[in-house]
Parts: structure tokens; C-alpha cells; sequence
């Protein structure tokens, strides 16, 4: 095509020619830029090949996701749910008189609301009392772990699948032995926390609909710790979920990497400088009065002059410390020097009239 003057083409050939100069500049370029292959766009995305993406989105699924709750960490809450697997051994042990094997699978936070829409049905849900921390928790007890445990209790037979008829409603019976055991739980989860900081857990109530089993708002974040249970050819799942809030009291203390940890705090420091304070020298007066006179007069003092002083000569005389006041005494003499013999102690009093 031959060169026009610009004003001379018309808005059609100006766009061709705009597009023929785009298309030879990323010709150029080409060499230069390089596709994404298919791994480094999934990489991107977040979808991982079915390994370590089935446990943690990340990229944009990460950004995307809600059900993700981004959480200080607390180590002592990991050494609390390890304490808590040691006991339940033992007492589901002499509970159930079976081989009890307890394990934690993992400790995650959650939101709550997602945890409500993320219980398989059926199971029971208890909701417990933390007495001293004045706020709940919540139990999960999965099907699988409540008909092994009725098979248990009820002297069942090693080696026989258990009867489940899904869909009915929970017998009594039933909801009496989970509420057995659900105490045990709660037993042991009290004498976890009880070095770190006591505190009672309660059974509350037993819930089979998770919209009854409501603690916490929705969107409020909770510690969810997964345990399994296992005896011999049955168990299950026992989950406990404590909201954030109701940790709040004892935060300090989980934050702790180990347990008896101070935050900034050296004993030995604070021994030796409470010490140190002790055989420090510090200088005291002895003031017998205290007389306002007009500068004017002062200006007019010579060698000689008199200040009359409105004291005693067995008035109190103070001793103090800069401006505070430590005790009152009375003027003497001791192997002629003189002397304050000490009758009152004032700081104390000083102290509470600062405060």
C-alpha cells in the first residue's frame, strides 16, 4: 500500500496500520516471552496434583477460599491435646476393658460455621461448660465411634461388624452410654489443661442437630482438634472444637513456647537488682523546718544574720530522700555527734497518699 499523508487515510486504514505495526513488534519479541506449561498454571491457581493440595490451598485459592482461617499459632495448645491422648488411653482402657489406642490426627483452625456444614450426619454433638473461663466447647462424636461404643459397653463380640440401622433417631440407651463417655472425655480434657491453668469442663447437653449445637457465631475462628479412636476392629472419630473466645482468658499462657515460660522476664535478673538496690548508698536530710521568706529579704542577708525557725527543741524532725519523707524523728547527740533518733515511719503513708 502505498504511503498517504495522514490526513489523507481514512479510520479504516489507520486501525490496519496500527495492527500491522502491533503484530510485527510482538513478532520481535516472541523469542523473548514464554508460555506457562500446564504444571506452572496449576502451581498458580492453587490446584495441586492430588499430594500436598488436598491438605493446603495455596496461590489464588488461598486468597479466594473463605473456609481459611489465618491464626496466631499456640504451641501450648499442642502439648495440652498431647497430655489429653496420654490420659484417654488410659482411662478408655479401664472404661470400655479394651485395648483403646488414641491418636491425634491434627490440630487446625476452623471457622465455625463450616464446621457445623461439614459434620457427616448422623452423630451426636455435646456441648460442654468451660466453668472458669465462663464461656463453651463442642464434642463431635462420629456413628462409627457411637455404635463401637455401645458394642463395647454392651458386651458385644470381637470380630463382628457392628449393626448400624441409619437413619432412626438414637435410643435412649444409646445417648446414655455416649453421655458415659463423653464425661470420661471431659475428665481427661480438664486434667490436660489443669498445669497450664485449671479449669472445669462441664457436660452440658447432647445434640443430634448441628442448628441446636450453636456456641458461636458463624464467622467466629475455633481451634478444631481431630482424635481417633481404635480398639482392636472398631473406633472412630471424637472431634473437640473450642472457639477462640473461649481460649481468650488463658491466651498468655498458650502462647508460651514451653511450659513456666516468662515473656521478657529474668529471674535472675530481677534477684540481682533487688539485691543490688539493697546496699545502695543514698543520701538523707535532716530538715527541722521549712520557713518561706520574701527574696527582697533574703537579698538582704549578711554574715550574722538570724532565721527564726517555729520549732522546738523536742519537735519532730523529718528525714527525707530528695522530696519524700521517710521517718520523723527527734535531734539528739551520740558520742558527741549529732544525732535523730527515729520515732515514726512516714513512707508508707506517703505511698498511700500518691496512690
Amino acid at each position: 500500500m502505498a504511503d498517504l499523508p495522514e490526513h489523507e487515510m481514512t479510520e479504516e486504514e489507520k486501525m490496519a496500520a496500527e495492527w500491522e505495526a502491533a503484530g510485527s513488534s510482538a513478532e520481535d519479541s516472541g523469542a523473548a516471552a514464554r508460555v506457562l506449561s500446564q504444571n506452572e498454571i496449576d502451581s498458580l491457581l492453587g490446584f495441586g496434583d492430588g499430594g500436598a493440595g488436598d491438605q493446603e490451598n495455596s496461590g489464588i485459592m488461598a486468597l479466594i477460599n473463605s473456609a481459611l482461617v489465618n491464626y496466631e499459632r499456640l504451641p501450648m495448645l499442642e502439648v495440652v491435646f498431647d497430655r489429653l491422648v496420654r490420659m484417654m488411653s488410659t482411662s478408655l482402657r479401664n472404661f470400655t476393658s479394651d485395648n483403646v489406642e488414641v491418636s491425634l490426627d491434627q490440630i487446625t483452625s476452623v471457622r465455625f460455621g463450616d464446621y457445623l456444614n461439614s459434620i457427616p450426619l448422623p452423630a451426636m454433638l455435646c456441648v460442654f461448660k468451660a466453668e472458669e473461663w465462663d464461656n463453651s466447647g463442642l464434642m463431635t462424636i462420629d456413628s462409627a465411634m457411637i455404635y463401637s461404643i455401645v458394642d463395647v459397653l454392651l458386651g458385644g463380640r470381637r470380630g463382628t461388624a457392628q449393626m448400624r440401622i441409619e437413619g432412626r433417631p438414637y435410643t435412649t440407651i444409646e445417648r446414655n452410654l455416649v453421655e458415659r463417655l463423653v464425661r470420661v472425655v471431659l475428665a481427661d480434657m480438664s486434667g490436660a489443661f489443669d498445669p497450664l491453668s485449671p479449669v472445669t469442663f462441664r457436660f452440658d447437653r447432647l445434640e443430634t442437630n448441628p442448628r441446636f449445637a450453636t456456641i458461636a457465631r458463624p464467622a467466629n475462628a475455633a481451634v478444631l482438634a481431630k482424635l481417633r479412636i481404635d480398639m482392636e476392629d472398631r473406633g472412630g472419630r471424637i472431634e473437640v472444637l473450642i472457639p477462640y473466645a473461649t481460649l481468650e482468658p488463658i491466651r498468655e499462657l498458650l502462647l508460651q513456647m514451653f511450659m513456666g515460660e516468662k515473656f521478657g522476664r529474668d529471674s535472675i535478673w530481677e534477684t540481682h537488682l533487688g539485691n543490688e538496690l539493697l546496699v545502695t548508698d543514698m543520701k538523707v536530710r535532716a530538715v527541722l523546718d521549712e520557713v518561706t521568706v520574701p527574696l527582697k529579704e533574703i537579698m538582704n542577708w549578711k554574715p550574722g544574720s538570724r532565721l527564726m525557725l517555729n520549732v522546738k527543741a523536742d519537735d519532730l524532725v523529718s528525714l527525707r530522700a530528695g522530696d519524700v519523707t521517710l521517718f520523723q524523728g527527734r535531734m539528739g547527740s551520740l558520742n558527741n555527734h549529732v544525732a535523730v533518733r527515729v520515732e515514726e515511719v512516714t513512707l508508707n503513708q506517703h505511698n498511700e497518699d500518691e496512690l
